[in-house]
């Protein structure tokens, strides 16, 4: 993989060209990290290269500045949480600030019309298995479905969506269901899609609920498939990770929260980070999937920089932030740099980032890595 990286970028240093955001893909095969022969082939063909258009692209243009996805805007509120308890109507306040500033907005609701339309599906994609105090926090969510209501998008078209239904109602977002009207719903229960794939060398084992579960044959277990929820109804992504440490990945942020919960058949990629380095930036550059994300919000909090799978507020930090981005590989390394740094405060033993992972990302024009290359702005 390394050899195929240099000369990925040695190409685009000979050519001098700068990609579009995704390669050419077509809905049920496999995009992934160009090969030595791809490249050659690039080559020798006169780099007649054909890139991917987005199928929904926005319905109307957006504002320039958001262009620059590698703009980043932390809002801080001392007030934001209480005993690690967040506190509604400040969070609001937050969210609405952090919205206004991305987008340049006296309020939220310009940009809200600018990057969807009363057509569009908006599915919030959050994080639930570790719950409400260590997982996207439902506060958080709830202020972006108010500011979202108070653009004129219907209720009946946002869903609040995670892997599995069950931890979403552990966490306790049925009650988002109840309180606004959108709908709660899990990608597994959903079902997936037999046209849209993600395909590896990497065989898996099958487990309930994945959609080749039960079945015998040639080439079984080689294939992820994108939810249903995503193929057929979500047109718009929203997603909104938590501050939360992954053991093999850095951070349980944008790449691997949303890959990982979009596809079935992920347990071949899991254990070991080398493979999540190439199926994460692979999976979220599907075209069903990395090009329907307009906002990725980080819901900071609380950092919890050990723990994983499990909520450990022994083990977290209480940072009283929210970030927002159009950028998901951004706001991934920063989460990375900003979980070391706690660990460093409580005298932790440094864990090794997989770089590879967001190197991998920007590769397929899915965001910035370079920390240099990021702007961030913050406001109190």
């Amino acid at each position: 993989m390394h050899l195929r990286v240099k000369l990925c970028r040695i190409l685009r240093k000979v050519v001098h060209i700068s990609p579009p955001r995704h390669p050419q893909s077509k809905p049920g095969r496999r995009c992934c990290l160009p090969n030595t022969t791809t490249i050659l082939g690039f080559i020798l063909a006169g780099l007649s290269i054909r890139f991917w258009t987005p199928a929904n692209p926005p319905p109307s243009p957006l504002p320039a500045h958001y262009e620059d996805a590698s703009r980043v805007i932390v809002v801080h509120d001392d007030q934001a949480t209480t005993t690690f308890t967040p506190q509604s109507q400040i969070v609001h306040s937050m969210v609405e600030r952090g919205l206004s500033a991305l987008w340049n907005t006296p309020t939220p609701v310009l940009g809200w019309r600018t990057l969807i339309s009363a057509d569009d599906v908006v599915g919030l994609r959050i994080h639930s298995s570790t719950g409400k105090t260590s997982g996207s926090r439902p506060e958080v969510v709830a202020a972006l479905i108010e500011s979202l209501l108070a653009s004129g998008h219907p209720a009946h078209k946002i869903i609040v969506w995670d892997r599995q239904l069950s931890s979403l109602r552990t966490a306790g977002y049925l009650s988002l269901r109840d309180r606004f009207g959108v709908r709660i719903a899990g990608a597994r229960e959903t079902g997936y899609d037999s046209d849209a794939y993600y395909e590896s060398s990497i065989i898996g084992t099958l487990v309930w609920g994945d959609h080749e579960f039960g079945e015998k044959g040639e080439g079984i277990g080689r294939r992820s498939f994108v939810t249903r929820l995503l193929t057929e109804e979500i047109t718009k992504i929203i997603n909104v990770t938590p501050l939360l440490n992954h053991n093999r990945a850095g951070v349980y942020g944008n790449l691997v929260g949303l890959a990982l919960a979009s596809v079935d058949n992920t347990l071949r990629f899991k254990p070991d980070p080398g493979r999540l380095a190439i199926a994460v930036p692979e999976i979220i550059a599907l075209p069903q999937i990395g090009d329907r994300i307009i906002l990725n919000v980080v819901d900071a909090l609380i950092a919890q920089y050990q723990g994983e799978v499990q909520a450990r507020l022994q083990d977290s930090s209480v940072l009283n932030e929210l970030r927002f981005s159009a950028d998901p590989v951004a706001l991934d390394v920063l989460s990375i740099a900003e979980l070391e740094k706690q660990r460093d405060l409580k005298g932790i033993e440094t864990v090794e980032e997989n770089r590879s992972l967001y190197e991998n990302a920007t590769l397929l024009q899915l965001g910035i890595s370079d920390h240099n290359s990021i702007q961030i702005e913050f406001i109190q």
